[in-house]
């Protein structure tokens, strides 16, 4: 069960570094809030506080167009909130369904890419020799 817990605060930090600059990111940071406020209520508003911090962070640095610090920062803010679930999940477990049930909703626009990865490619034949590339499909009928 540790273990699970751990995946899932894991994937919530994730997750919330990914959204942080997304329109969706309302929905992730209510979405935390509430489930603080029903494992933690004292702690609620000041977690919504955090987040809106954190974003505000984050924001500032890629305005900086610092890709380094931009990283960094990603990767402090994600580090920071998987310690926190974690130790919320650890605390409470009977949040985790609700935390579960968040991220079904969030998590296909943490994971929606707006446009194809770029595909190069690059390829050098010399004497008789045949080359064959493809993006995705490629099928031939050689006889």
């Amino acid at each position: 069960m540790e273990a699970e817990l751990a995946a899932l605060a894991a994937t919530t930090g994730t997750t919330l570094v990914t959204l942080l600059a997304t329109d969706t990111w309302n929905s992730m940071r209510e979405g935390m809030v509430v489930l603080w406020r029903r494992a933690r209520p004292d702690r609620a508003e000041d977690v919504g506080a955090e987040l809106d911090a954190a974003r505000a962070e984050l924001l500032a640095v890629r305005d900086a167009s610092d890709l380094r610090t931009e990283a960094e920062t990603r990767d402090e803010i994600r580090a920071e909130w998987q310690g926190r679930v974690r130790r919320l999940l650890h605390a409470h477990p009977e949040v985790a369904e609700d935390l579960r049930a968040l991220l079904a909703e969030t998590a296909p626009a943490a994971t929606a890419s707006p446009t194809p990865p770029a595909t190069t490619q690059q390829a050098t034949a010399s004497g008789e020799a045949r080359i064959y590339q493809a993006g995705r499909d490629l099928h031939l009928d050689q006889r």
